[in-house]
This record gives structure tokens, C-alpha cells and sequence, in this order.
């Protein structure tokens, strides 16, 4: 199955009606051992800048001189880019089309070679493994690995996810509520990461590897998802009816307008770079200095925990897990943080592990 899914800024043209006719795909039509591919799709300088400038504002995808002194020598695609777009060639692919019922997760993403503009990408779906939800009879679950391929054969990034499908011979809410309701919140067992200390602030340098304590609390900030702000991601980058109508919406298993999962991780990576700007700045104010960073090799056990609803206040922290000095590196280190977003009630509705290179010695 190919498609052209290139086109930007917002594919308004091959955005389906959200009243859709019925599905044609089911959890059924996922057979494991099977493989396709969608797209291709280029990506292209304006659209890089443009992703890069709203959600990852880092030299090496906004500023060709920046991105000339970075580790890539030249201008990048955000990972978080990356992943957006997957999405929409999965939509675009098939999920249009399909009895989708949103994901859990992502068990796993590789970032493992830089995309450059004028790159032209397929994606290829691999299906691994199904099986059928033992809450939910009118659901299957389906494990595939994704890869996305460059123009010359590379793999540039791989993805392994679970996705949540309708069955065909099962009416929808079988065994289940549906649309379900919002519940009553209930904060996250062990207490809100906001009642913790937070271990940096105004003034503090970012240590280097060896300097820093496993444990510390970050507080990155916070974002409102507006209904606008919530169309206007989905509308570029994953317009299931959920995220986009919300009378679709409220009779949807999810019961109300809800930011795509994507968005909710884009938004963490804003609020990461905006974050670690008032370090630098409040460093060099004082005369200290910061401790380089390097790119992100990827991250794992990403889940969405609960919809991010219209006008849920979403605020996100970090929390330094583990560290270890990088065998190829010897001037560097990996960095491992469990990420989390909680909303305003204390719930969480977000996490995954992220790793990042970083500085062993200044002037690395």
C-alpha cells in the first residue's frame, strides 16, 4: 500500500470528512509476519525549521550556521518531527480508514540516522504479534515495528508500538461502557512529582555526568491544551475524529476532545528547551557555565496513561534515573531521565524514558 503523503503545511486536501462511512480495516486485517509500506514523503527545509521552531527550538534544526557546529555538521530533523510525521503517514497509509481505537504506547524508538531536507522517506510496518483484549471484547491489541527508510536504503528510524483496533464482528462497547465518561480524578499512587523537591533552579548550572545525582527533580513547566491548539497539531499531523470534531469526540471511547499522544510529547520537548534556555541564561548571568548536551539516541517505554482532555493543564517533570560513561565517547555520557507529565489534578497522564548525551568535561 503507497500514498503519497508529502504534501505540507497542513493536508487539509486529504483530510477525510469526520463523519465516516465504516471502517474497512479491522484488528482481523492485521495478520503478523506481514509487511507495508507507506508514503514516500520528503521532508523539506521550511517544514523542519517550522516543526523545530514550535516544539524542538534547537540549533541543529533551526539555524543552518548552528546546525554547521553541532555533532551533524548540517541542518536535522527534530526526532519528535519524526515521529509526528510517522503518524500521519500511518494515517494516510491506513489508520484513516481503519476501526482505530488510539495507542497505549511505544515500547521503543531508535533515532539512529539524521534526516536532512530534501530526504525522501517510506515507512515500512512490520506486524509482529496480535491479540485480543481480554477488558474489551469489541478491541484487539497489534504490535509492529515500524521503520523509516531513506532515499539510499538507510533505516534512519525504527519504532516498535502498540496499536488498539476494533474488531470486525463485535458490536462497539461490547463488555464496556462507551463513550466513556470523565471520572472523578485520583491522584497518582506515591503522591504528585510536584509535592517532591526539585533539585535545580535559577542560578544552577547543569553539572557535568559525573556530577550529577541520580534521583534529582526537574520541573520543566506547564502547558494548557486548548481545543485550538489540540485541532491544529492533529490537523498536520494525526486528524483521527478524537482529536479533531468534538461531537465525533464525545461519542468516541474516550468521551470529549483529547490531544494526540504526539502532541502531548511535543509539547514536553518545548517545554525541555525552553526550560534549559533560563538555565543558560541564569548561568551566564552569574559567569557559570553549562554543561554541553549532545542528541538523543532515542527513548523507550513511552505511555499515555490517560487522554490529555480540552483544557487540561499539563505539567512536566524530569527525573534523573541513571547515568553511565559512553564507551565510544570518552568525553561523554548517557543520561537517562524518566519524563512525566500529571494534569491538574494530579494525575498522571504521560511518561517515558529519554536518553541524552552529556559533557563529561567542559569543553567537550
Amino acid at each position: 500500500m503507497r500514498r503519497d503523503s508529502g504534501r505540507h503545511p497542513c493536508y487539509s486536501d486529504l483530510t477525510p470528512t469526520l463523519s465516516q462511512a465504516m471502517p474497512r480495516l479491522h484488528f482481523e486485517d492485521f495478520t503478523p509476519g506481514t509487511t507495508t509500506t507507506y508514503g514516500p514523503r520528503t521532508f523539506g527545509q521550511d517544514e523542519i525549521i517550522a516543526f523545530a521552531r514550535e516544539f524542538d527550538p534547537q540549533p541543529m534544526h533551526v539555524d543552518a550556521a548552528g546546525a554547521g557546529r553541532s555533532f551533524y555538521g548540517t541542518l536535522i530533523a527534530s526526532g519528535w518531527h519524526l515521529c509526528a510525521a510517522s503518524m500521519r503517514m500511518l494515517y494516510d497509509g491506513y489508520i484513516g480508514v481503519s476501526a482505530s481505537m488510539g495507542s497505549p504506547g511505544i515500547d521503543e524508538t531508535r533515532w539512529q540516522k539524521p534526516v536532512k531536507p530534501g530526504d525522501t522517506m517510506v515507512l515500512r510496518q512490520h506486524v509482529l504479534e496480535r491479540r485480543e483484549s481480554k477488558s474489551r471484547p469489541d478491541m484487539g491489541l497489534v504490535l509492529s515495528r515500524s521503520e523509516l527508510v531513506n532515499q539510499h536504503g538507510e533505516i534512519c528510524m525504527t519504532q516498535t508500538s502498540w496499536g488498539m483496533m476494533g474488531r470486525r464482528d463485535v458490536a462497539p462497547g461490547a463488555g464496556a461502557a462507551a463513550p466513556r465518561k470523565r471520572k472523578p480524578a485520583t491522584a497518582a499512587p506515591g503522591g504528585s512529582l510536584a509535592e517532591r523537591p526539585v533539585g535545580d533552579g535559577p542560578g544552577r548550572r547543569a553539572p557535568l555526568l559525573d556530577e550529577l545525582a541520580i534521583g534529582r527533580v526537574m520541573s520543566i513547566g506547564a502547558f494548557t491544551f486548548t481545543p485550538e491548539a489540540i485541532k491544529r497539531f492533529a490537523r498536520d499531523w494525526d486528524p483521527q475524529p478524537f482529536h479533531m470534531d468534538e461531537e465525533a469526540a464525545k461519542q468516541s471511547a474516550f468521551g470529549g476532545l483529547c490531544a494526540s499522544g504526539w502532541h502531548t510529547a511535543s509539547v514536553w520537548m518545548k517545554l525541555m528547551i525552553a526550560h534549559r534556555q533560563r538555565q543558560m541564561e541564569a548561568a551566564a548571568a552569574d559567569g557559570e557555565h553549562m554543561a554541553k548536551l549532545g542528541p538523543s539516541p532515542g527513548f523507550r517505554n513511552l505511555r499515555w496513561l490517560k487522554p490529555v482532555y480540552a483544557g487540561d493543564t499539563i505539567s512536566y517533570y524530569s527525573v534523573l534515573a541513571d547515568k553511565r560513561p559512553s564507551a565510544s565517547r570518552p568525553q561523554w555520557g548517557l543520561v537517562f531521565s524518566q519524563n512525566v507529565g500529571e494534569n491538574q489534578n494530579g494525575e498522571r497522564v504521560f511518561e517515558f524514558m529519554g536518553s541524552v548525551l552529556w559533557a563529561r568535561q567542559a569543553g567537550a
